[in-house]
């Protein structure tokens, strides 16, 4: 399948294919399950599931210490559980790419989702993470591969938000 026919979740694992990533780190997520079930099946990436969001901060590391690339995959709320560890790679200077599917954004019908789901570029921005959000099938490729670029040649953390308008409000069987 090529980048102009593929969904733009198998655009996500063949770019980050074309970076050379070797772990990916996630906790399940229904927003990022077909990329997960894609990074399990592959024979290059190490799909490595974790109890706890914060745990890939430190996973990252290691991944680079040992002369591996990683991404972490997370939903927004994540993001609240990785507060203390989101600076760690500002202050060590290596590179971590997270993917982020986002909850409390355009359409979200439960409200506790709401106030993680707002503040969610604002706590990575604080941390000094650089934040693309991304709305469009057609802006993810690009957008993903800029991020990897921006975090593997600039040793900086990048997070890409994967907005609701794209991967669509949760419904939970109601109208």
């Amino acid at each position: 399948m090529t980048m102009a026919t593929a969904d733009w979740r198998e655009q996500i694992f063949e770019t980050l294919q074309g970076h050379d990533i070797r772990q990916v780190y996630y906790v399940p997520d229904a927003g990022h399950s077909k990329l997960i079930e894609a990074c399990q099946n592959s024979n290059s990436m190490r799909a490595i599931v974790l109890t706890t969001e914060e745990e890939a901060m430190a996973g990252t590391l290691g991944a680079w210490l040992g002369g591996e690339k990683s991404v972490t995959l997370m939903q927004s709320s994540g993001v609240g559980n990785c507060i203390n560890m989101l600076g760690l790679s500002k202050t060590l200077r290596y590179p971590m790419l997270m993917l982020i599917t986002m909850r409390g954004d355009f359409g979200e019908m439960n409200p506790w989702q709401n106030a993680m789901g707002q503040a969610t570029p604002k706590v990575l921005e604080a941390t000094g993470c650089i934040v693309f959000a991304v709305d469009r099938p057609e802006d993810v490729q690009p957008t993903v591969n800029a991020a990897a670029n921006m975090a593997f040649e600039g040793n900086q953390a990048v997070a890409v938000l994967l907005r609701q308008k794209l991967i669509g409000a949760k419904s939970f069987g109601k109208n």
